[in-house]
């Protein structure tokens, strides 16, 4: 089942999210950096635990990201994480939003859903809002890719 997210799932999604990044697959998010951004937030929940998440993120009038797009392990390559992006999609549709980007270590998975890779510098409300505080700034590898709907 595919929802938004609630304040009682951070806790899970934070588990979720942190597990990929201490892989280094993904960036890790605090709890307070969810709580704060929890309407930005869907999850898929099976049997009363959630199985992943996808966030949509507003940057500008016409430029959103998607961000911690995370799904089980034993729950991958079943169309659960495109499900995801797909709800983000369309909300950013619904909002009037023609450009979404996602910052991934995994490009190939946003390509199979029609993003293209673009250079960091079309994302500067991304670089210079979030970016320049992350630890991982500016020797960031993750790969930007930009889809327009």
């Amino acid at each position: 089942m595919l929802r938004n997210a609630h304040v009682n799932d951070i806790e899970e999604m934070n588990k979720l999210v942190n597990h990929f990044a201490k892989k280094d697959l993904m960036l890790p998010r605090s709890l307070s950096e969810l709580y704060e951004n929890v309407r930005d937030y869907y999850v898929c929940v099976e049997n009363g635990s959630i199985i992943g998440c996808a966030a949509l993120h507003v940057f500008w009038k016409d430029l959103a990201e998607i961000k911690s797009v995370a799904v089980k392990e034993n729950y991958q390559r079943k169309g659960i994480g495109r499900q995801l992006i797909q709800k983000c999609l369309e909300e950013g549709k619904a909002l009037g939003i023609n450009r979404l980007f996602a910052l991934t270590y995994i490009p190939e998975f946003f390509e199979r859903m029609g993003f293209k890779r673009v250079d960091k510098e079309l994302l500067p409300h991304k670089i210079w809002s979030e970016c320049v505080k992350c630890y991982k700034f500016p020797d960031c590898n993750e790969v930007p890719l930009m889809i327009e709907i």
